[in-house]
């Protein structure tokens, strides 16, 4: 397992991303999965970077475990920011147009639709979203 502790913003979404990336090529992820995750990766940190901290800011924790029966990665993302489940949010209706739908909730709908599992826990004062990407 590794793990990298940066800076809660937008600017270290591509830190965030390299960093899982080495891991999953270092593993022989595909290249679907590894888009999919990436994806996942900005979704997941962007929301973290924008309304975890409110006015002031923190950290963002990312751990990275690789496994092989079935081969995947599980990657858990830690922050003490606003305590929120994005699992709670409520599906967007994508059967309708962009005009007639609610702003906001496609990002994590796409994250639990790309994402063999997510999971959500507030522990110690911590949000902890675990998604896992089996490949």
């Amino acid at each position: 397992m590794k793990e990298l502790t940066v800076e809660a913003s937008l600017q270290n979404v591509l830190t965030i991303t390299e960093f899982i990336n080495e891991e999953l090529e270092n593993a022989g992820c595909p290249l679907k999965a590894r888009l999919q995750i990436d994806i996942a990766i900005d979704e997941i940190v962007s929301n973290i970077a924008k309304y975890a901290y409110e006015d002031s800011s923190g950290k963002i924790s990312v751990t990275i475990d690789i496994f092989s029966s079935p081969p995947g990665a599980e990657m858990t993302f830690t922050d003490s920011g606003v305590p929120f489940d994005p699992m709670a949010v409520k599906d967007p209706d994508v059967t309708l147009s962009s005009a007639d739908r609610d702003i906001g909730g496609l990002g994590i709908f796409m994250v639990k639709k790309t994402m063999d599992e997510v999971i959500y826990e507030y522990k110690d004062g911590c949000n902890i979203l675990t998604v896992r990407k089996e490949f």
